[in-house]
């Protein structure tokens, strides 16, 4: 009895250790069970969210579809259609930018741009030429100075659409080596005339030419017949010479080598660089004869 009451009065629970022990484990199993019911409760927040979510999901995408449904397939070409055009102009913007040194220049215009073509040769400037190029789909030319005889529609068929650059330079090549070869017929029948035997005959293209002229050896003049043939009408030099003798039968080797020497002038060098040194010539010759 004094122990039990000693055991009382040292605080230990009233009904014994083993009293003791069964309210610690009820406690003990109230918060187990508690805190399974909070885990419930979370578990089931999570799978309200994610179905949310899913749903949310799900309309953005029905609105999105029905969005692209609503917008025209025409209107988003035009959209394509016109960005292409604007880079195709600034592109043309910038080539003239760029070469506006070597001949080539322009404006833009209401419709487009127009472009001016100087040709040159040798440091010469010579006639000038423009298209009017009209940007839209597809690029079209407007109006232009270029001559009938220039193949700009075959030039333009190739490389407008596709390559505006390779279009201009194109065309700059066909004019500079017409400018140029007109350049050099103009300039023998001008500055050479007392070479020639007759009129110079050409076409309007000037990559045929023909004409008679004088050459001299050791004193004695005989008429040249010279045919240039420029199958290649971007170059400003022949493709085929042929040189023959006029009113002569037969010729010495000294003949026939100055025939064949003129062929090969005529095939390298431009008309009034060759009738330059035909005329040196002479004057060295006249020289000698005058000493």
């Amino acid at each position: 009895m004094e122990l039990a009451n000693s055991l009382s009065q040292e605080g230990r629970p009233k009904g014994g250790v083993l009293a003791h022990l069964e309210r610690l484990e009820t406690k003990s199993r109230k918060k187990f069970e508690e805190s399974q019911g909070a885990e419930s409760d979370l578990g089931s927040k999570i799978r309200k969210l994610r179905s949310l979510r899913d749903k949310l999901k799900a309309e953005v995408q029905r609105r999105q579809a029905r969005a692209e449904a609503s917008v025209e397939p025409d209107q988003t070409f035009e959209v394509s259609e016109q960005e292409v055009l604007e880079t195709k102009l600034e592109n043309v913007k910038s080539i003239l930018q760029a070469y506006r040194f070597t001949g080539l220049s322009g404006k833009l215009t209401s419709r487009g741009v127009c472009v001016s073509i100087s040709t040159a040769f040798e440091g010469n400037l010579l006639d000038s030429y423009f298209v009017d190029i009209v940007i839209q789909k597809p690029l079209r030319i407007h109006h232009h100075s270029i001559p009938v005889f220039i193949p700009l529609e075959e030039i333009a068929a190739k490389h407008l659409q596709t390559n505006i650059q390779h279009f201009l330079f194109s065309l700059c090549e066909y004019l500079n080596a017409y400018s140029g070869r007109k350049y050099q017929a103009d300039g023998l029948q001008k500055d050479f005339a007392a070479f020639l035997a007759g009129p110079l005959q050409r076409n309007s293209l000037c990559n045929l030419l023909s004409f008679t002229y004088k050459a001299e050896l050791s004193g004695q003049s005989f008429p040249f017949c010279a045919r240039l043939l420029y199958k290649d009408i971007t170059r400003t030099l022949p493709t085929d010479v042929t040189v023959t003798y006029q009113g002569m039968d037969a010729l010495s080797t000294s003949w026939e080598e100055q025939r064949a020497s003129h062929e090969n002038l005529f095939c390298t060098k431009p008309l009034h660089h060759v009738f330059a040194s035909f005329a040196r010539r002479e004057e060295k010759l006249d020289m000698n004869l005058v000493y």
